[in-house]
């Protein structure tokens, strides 16, 4: 199961949109072993979401990879068949690499997850896209990417063309961070939904990685003041250690909290 930013106790996983439709989304490409892609701003919890959706099956073997930017093929190569095999890919060819990797994807129920696919160059596409074609496979392919991923890999129709489901996650709107937030740890249970707003204007702007350091921050605040849960003060201490100066007494509000 995924861990949450920071892995802070007590913190619940929300059922945000971007969450249900990744649920969705790694059911079926992993029912039929397709292609699917995940994309969205840093922060929003794609990758959490996909390793908890890929938890739910547990008769999959999952190689999850990431890349530096713009890699060689033959890295692309060895990385996956050192995660496949769990044997060192030594001075082995990408040729020679790409026959054994073609017959290690060709055994059981399998995923693979790249991760950072924006960093992908057109050979290293086409070449994941070529393995998962091979009549010898058959796997299901996840490519998880930040803000521009979709525009990285669209590029390639061949690719595009095949791409079972995609989900776009988008920050969460301020009505959605007032209805879910207030679930997300103890220390927000029965807050008035002004104060969460407030949080969210200044720090959480819809974003989860956000809103997980200030949780941090904020539950260490309550933890030293014995109270259960957050109240104006600890808003206000918890924006003075984010870095911003806010007045939440009903005055103007200022800030120079970090985007």
């Amino acid at each position: 199961m995924g861990h949450h930013f920071l892995d802070i106790a007590g913190a619940r996983t929300l059922p945000t949109p971007g969450l249900v439709a990744t649920d969705q989304a790694v059911e079926h490409v992993v029912a039929a072993s397709a292609m699917g892609v995940v994309h969205g701003p840093a922060g929003l919890g794609k990758s959490y979401a996909v390793e908890r959706a890929l938890a739910r099956h547990a008769g999959v073997a999952v190689s999850w990879v990431e890349f530096p930017s713009r890699p060689t093929m033959r890295l692309v190569a060895a990385t996956l068949f050192e995660q496949l095999t769990r044997d060192p890919a030594g001075r082995r060819s990408r040729f020679v690499l790409t026959d054994e990797l073609l017959e290690s994807l060709g055994r059981g129920p399998r995923a693979v997850v790249v991760d950072e696919a924006q960093r992908l160059t057109k050979d290293c596409i086409e070449f994941l896209r070529y393995l998962h074609d091979d009549r010898r496979t058959r796997f299901a392919l996840l490519l998880v990417g930040g803000d521009d991923a979709w525009s990285v890999l669209s590029r390639e129709p061949m690719l595009r063309s095949r791409v079972y489901r995609r989900v776009a996650l988008d920050p969460l709107t301020g009505p959605q961070v007032c209805e879910l937030m207030g679930s997300f740890h103890p220390i927000y249970d029965g807050v008035d939904r002004e104060l969460l707003a407030l949080i969210d204007d200044h720090v959480g702007r819809g974003n989860l990685r956000h809103w997980a350091a200030f949780t941090h921050t904020a539950a260490d605040l309550c933890a030293r003041a014995a109270r259960d849960r957050i109240d104006e003060e600890i808003v206000h201490n918890a924006f003075a250690v984010h870095g911003g100066v806010v007045d939440v007494g009903g005055g103007e509000v200022t800030t120079s909290a970090p985007a």
